[in-house]
């Protein structure tokens, strides 16, 4: 699907730029840990292999802890999904594009959960879940997550603009060739699409 001439496709981080990231306080504060206990009792590579979708659901939680303890699956996710909220102004931002007419996808690090953000707070709305990992086998930062992106959307890397709230995340996409804008808040990210003149 090729996008109009001279408008960029904007792609956009999901977690900590778009929606609130649960991990660092409700999620240890589940377990009664601090994060850092948190990270140092947790399967070291889990987590990102359950965003690949090369483990399921069943095979995260059975290898979560090193020790492999027990703790209830479904109050988890019911943790993680009362958590999830828009992050000031980016709702209204994103409202403001789709208006403007802007191309705007999802590039996301994250596992099939993805599904209980959208329930919860509606991004369809707003933007398409094209390039989130679990579906397309990478995460950022590998260059292939750009570049798969742009291919997929039949543009250039150079045609697109990529908002992440990492600085590594945009410095891959910068290195491939796209154009990216780190996340701090809603008004700043404005502000800087405001010099590309995409918003006024």
């Amino acid at each position: 699907m090729c996008e109009p001439e001279n408008r960029p496709v904007l792609l956009f981080d999901v977690m900590g730029t778009l929606v609130y990231e649960p991990f660092h306080v409700e999620v240890p504060a589940f377990f009664g840990m601090s994060l850092e206990e948190l990270l140092e009792a947790k399967h070291a590579t889990a987590w990102a292999e359950f965003e690949t979708g090369d483990i399921d659901e069943a095979t995260l939680f059975a290898i979560f802890f090193k020790d492999g303890h027990e703790f209830d699956h479904d109050k988890l996710k019911s943790c993680m999904t009362d958590s999830y909220r828009w992050l000031d102004g980016m709702k209204e931002l994103l409202a403001d594009l789709r208006e403007a007419g802007f191309s705007i996808h999802a590039l996301s690090n994250y596992p099939e959960w993805y599904r209980l953000i959208e329930e919860r707070l509606g991004l369809s709305r707003y933007l398409e879940w094209s390039f989130v990992s679990c579906h397309t086998g990478v995460r950022k930062p590998d260059p292939e997550a750009y570049l798969g992106a742009a291919r997929a959307l039949g543009v250039e890397p150079g045609d697109c603009i990529f908002v992440d709230d990492r600085e590594g995340n945009c410095r891959s996409a910068r290195r491939v060739g796209m154009d990216a804008v780190l996340f701090r808040t809603a008004k700043s990210l404005r502000a800087e699409l405001a010099e590309r003149g995409l918003l006024r």
